[in-house]
């Protein structure tokens, strides 16, 4: 059996133009309940989501006013693609404005065998020169491609992204299913 493709890439540190309070919000300000994607602590807030969108990283790249929209997927077929993304919004600073945030990916086949496992990946560490409440797209993301021999079934994905300077740890999951 031939292993499914998946890929880290970096991602562009642009920040979205939305802000996030405490938590997670809506365009109209409503807050937005926590999920197993989405969570928030000690006002440093990270979500996870799984897009088919192959044209995620030109949508991410456009001016701080528009605010970009992803499709999100919990299947793909054989010879698709899915791209999982981690956004996080008040990560932690020093005196320098400098991020310490990283992350640890793990992918479970089916089976409940682990597809990949990779840790303390440096997600986001850098000087932040905007406002520390916008939203921004970690320096990590993984791209799945469907093999014709990867088992079906549910695969799941889970991210425990880690802000040192804050000493906070969120643990976001998310699956999608092979068809």
């Amino acid at each position: 059996m031939a292993a499914p493709r998946f890929s880290l890439l970096l991602a562009s540190l642009l920040p979205l133009a939305a802000t996030v309070q405490e938590g997670w919000r809506s365009m109209d300000g409503t807050p937005i309940p926590e999920s197993e994607s989405r969570k928030s602590r000690n006002g440093f807030s990270a979500t996870l989501i799984v897009t088919p969108d192959q044209d995620w990283q030109e949508k991410w790249n456009t001016p701080p006013e528009t605010i970009p929209h992803f499709s999100e997927a919990d299947e793909v077929h054989a010879g698709e693609e899915l791209f999982i993304l981690t956004f996080l919004s008040n990560p932690g600073m020093d005196g320098s404005r400098s991020t310490d945030v990283t992350c640890d990916f793990a992918v479970t086949r089916p089976d409940g065998s682990r597809s990949i496992a990779e840790t303390d990946l440096p997600c986001f560490r850098t000087t932040l020169q905007g406002d520390p409440h916008n939203v921004y797209l970690s320096g990590a993301a993984l791209t799945y491609i469907a093999e014709p021999d990867d088992p079906r079934g549910t695969w799941t994905v889970d991210v425990v992204i880690k802000d040192h300077h804050r000493a906070v740890d969120l643990p976001l999951r998310t699956s999608f299913v092979v068809k």
